[in-house]
């Protein structure tokens, strides 16, 4: 299986390190400055599951792409995902299959609007790494999980073969009949998470301190409210998970929203917690604490895009 990972990040260069020490065939697709640091450093892995130190690996340019791949993994942030899809066009063919792992689901649509819908799989990944100064990449947690399934008929014997490739890196992964299902928890969550840290700039246990647990019960149960107007309710050990997260005292969480927006850097306020919102003209007016914070989000945008132009 011949494998295009787009971009060498934090999130691809960490799963895709793991595949190529399992022996697999490998290519990223990068930007020029990531192929200059990567050729200088090689890829290294730095993580409680093993650190890796690899040569240079497969690296591609956009304008390179001369033949086309099984399986694309895109892990682009979800407001580069048009331009993203131009760069990797070129390596899409009639049996090629497309992971995406972005957040929300408006990519699910465009993505098959591009390139078919037995061209695209349903997916999420969950892990915390970053890049650090020198391209490295760190590892911070102890969860480094990839869920993927079918969402339609047709791709089932090329998701078993991906499963079977999978198997053989060191991470976890989880071939799911429910796929759909699974994306929207996920959303529901860190749409919450998002709007609930971002809207107080604060971490879950100063919430939590401040006298906040009901307001996040209340923030946590409109995003739920969204989910259920599309048939995708949060389960019942999901829902008591994702308000465990987010009503816990003492907690230091904060979604990485938060983190984006303390260091300056755009954010995906419109395609996480504002596409949540637009998804369900239904419910307008009955999502005050989502709205208020999806207005908050983009008055930071705003209030970043005139500091920048000046």
């Amino acid at each position: 299986m011949k494998i295009l990972i787009v971009g060498a990040g934090a999130l691809g260069g960490y799963f895709g390190g793991r595949l190529i020490a399992a022996g697999k065939d490998v290519t990223f697709l990068v930007r020029p400055r990531r192929r200059e640091q990567l050729q200088r450093t090689g890829l290294i892995v730095q993580s409680r599951f093993g650190d890796l130190q690899l040569p240079p690996p497969p690296m591609v340019l956009s304008q390179e792409i001369d033949q086309t791949y099984d399986l694309i993994l895109v892990a682009c942030k979800a407001f580069d995902l048009e331009s993203t899809m131009d760069a990797f066009a070129p390596a899409v063919g009639a049996q090629t299959l497309v992971l995406p792992f972005l957040n929300g689901m408006r990519h699910i649509r465009v993505l098959t609007d591009r390139f078919g819908g037995q061209a695209i799989l349903g997916g999420q990944c969950v892990i915390s790494a970053s890049l650090d100064e020198d391209g490295w990449i760190i590892h911070h947690n102890d969860v480094h999980l990839i869920t993927f399934g079918c969402l339609r008929e047709g791709s089932t014997d090329r998701a078993r073969a991906l499963a079977a490739s999978l198997s053989e890196a060191n991470f976890d992964f989880v071939a799911s009949d429910n796929i759909l299902q699974e994306m929207w928890e996920k959303w529901i969550f860190i749409a919450s998470a998002a709007s609930l840290t971002t809207l107080m700039r604060a971490t879950v246990g100063d919430i939590v301190q401040a006298g906040g647990t009901e307001f996040a019960g209340r923030l946590y149960a409109e995003a739920v409210s969204v989910g259920r107007a599309h048939g995708f309710e949060p389960r019942k050990a999901m829902n008591e998970r994702f308000l465990g997260i987010l009503t816990a005292a003492g907690s230091p969480f904060t979604a990485s929203m938060l983190r984006d927006i303390e260091r300056g850097h755009r954010t995906e306020a419109e395609q996480i917690a504002g596409e949540l919102v637009r998804s369900t003209p239904e419910l307008d007016g009955r999502l005050p604490l989502l709205e208020l914070a999806v207005v908050g989000l983009r008055a930071y945008e705003a209030k970043r895009h005139r500091l920048q132009s000046l």
